[in-house]
């Protein structure tokens, strides 16, 4: 590999910006001298991107936010496929945030159609919407996927090639269980085990399950002396401990990713929304019951669009509904309690769970290398393939 490797590198979110970083970490491994340009945040700023602004300006959600500050995202887009064509680089990679990434992409591949361009982090095609799959070709040449069944589902829908690199959890896996006896012996039970509610990270999703989490807690938890532990996001801190307090049941609410992890090495069971974390509970080893609910409306729509018959990573990625999900009218205190609690004492409901969990994680991490390894080998081989056929 002719040396520095130049890449451009567009990270909207922060997940995205941990993804780049672990990107360049890896190139760095490998003793690749990389220069990097492009949208990123703190952490691929510490591995080296130099970024064009900062990533907050475009790491935005939702309707209103968006057209409140969509005459600012349209320059940025302009702006950063402008300096990655006058840059020339050897690749560029966008990580996520399809809204943004993907418009930049749509215009360096016009104005410089060489430039071989990855896209990590396959949109849920299989799940919804696949017509996204072809909508994609033009502009992206491969996808990096988290999950092992995507490259096959982006070929069957007509989409880029797809390459399956692993989940980042995977490289995350020993900060989620217990790292030494005390807290192996608290996630063993005894006398107060420690139950996780995590009813998601967003404020409209917490307001409509944490009171329905806060009642199937009470009764999973009565007369065992269960520990009930919240995790939660810093700006959120204020508002969660408001509904905490007006459900009446004692939770130890904590914040920050450290904090979180920490609860995680000693939980016994938990209570959680549908979404990435019930993948990082079945990594974790925490046999798990998950619950989702949404608007009427919203559910109609869903049942229309959705294709996949679960709504839960694990469960899609086994085949099989490994984590009991309760969902729309099923989402009730009577139903969720129940299951919380069989969860708890060691027997048929808890180790179906953990056996799953088990070929879960050897799924995930067929081929033995760390995601951010894959991803960085990919990279290479196909700025290497570009360059002898001419393309550079």
């Amino acid at each position: 590999m002719r040396q520095p490797l130049r890449l451009a590198i567009v990270a909207g979110e922060a997940s995205g910006d941990m993804l780049g970083a672990s990107l360049l970490g890896a190139l760095a491994a490998r003793g690749v001298a990389v220069e990097a340009m492009g949208v990123g945040g703190p952490a691929l700023t510490e591995a080296g991107l130099a970024t064009l602004f900062p990533q907050s300006e475009i790491a935005v959600m939702g309707f209103g936010p968006v057209i409140r500050r969509l005459p600012l995202l349209i320059r940025r887009i302009r702006e950063t496929a402008e300096a990655i064509v006058a840059a020339r680089p050897d690749a560029l990679v966008t990580i996520d945030a399809p809204d943004f990434s993907k418009r930049v992409a749509r215009r360096v591949r016009k104005a410089s159609p060489d430039i071989p361009t990855l896209h990590w982090v396959c949109p849920s095609v299989w799940a919804w919407r696949p017509g996204r799959a072809p909508a994609m070709r033009p502009y992206i040449d491969h996808i990096l996927c988290l999950l092992p069944f995507e490259p096959e589902a982006l070929h069957r829908l007509g989409g880029p090639e797809g390459h399956y690199v692993g989940h980042p959890l995977v490289e995350r896996i020993a900060e989620m269980r217990p790292a030494g006896a005390a807290e192996a012996a608290r996630r063993a039970g005894g006398e107060a085990p420690l139950v996780l509610l995590l009813p998601g990270s967003r404020m409209a999703e917490i307001r409509r399950k944490l009171p329905l989490f806060l009642d199937a807690a009470r009764i999973a938890g009565a007369g065992n002396g269960a520990h009930f532990v919240l995790p939660t996001l810093p700006h959120l801190l204020a508002s969660v401990r408001a509904m905490v307090a007006a459900g009446g049941l004692p939770v130890e609410i904590v914040t920050g990713e450290a904090a979180k992890y920490a609860a995680f090495r000693a939980a016994r069971a938990a209570l959680a929304a549908s979404g990435t974390v019930t993948l990082e509970l079945a990594l974790a080893g925490i046999p798990t019951i998950a619950a989702y609910r949404v608007a009427g409306w919203e559910a109609a729509i869903a049942r229309r669009l959705v294709t996949v018959p679960s709504v839960i990573l694990p469960n899609i990625i086994l085949g099989e509904k490994a984590v009991p999900e309760f969902l729309q009218e099923e989402a009730v205190p009577e139903r969720l309690g129940p299951a919380l609690r069989a969860l708890l004492p060691d027997g048929p409901a808890r180790n179906a769970q953990l056996a799953a969990f088990e070929r879960l994680e050897a799924r995930l991490r067929a081929g033995g290398e760390a995601p951010s390894a894959r991803a960085a080998s990919l990279l290479l081989d196909v700025v290497a393939k570009a360059r002898d056929t001419g393309a550079r």
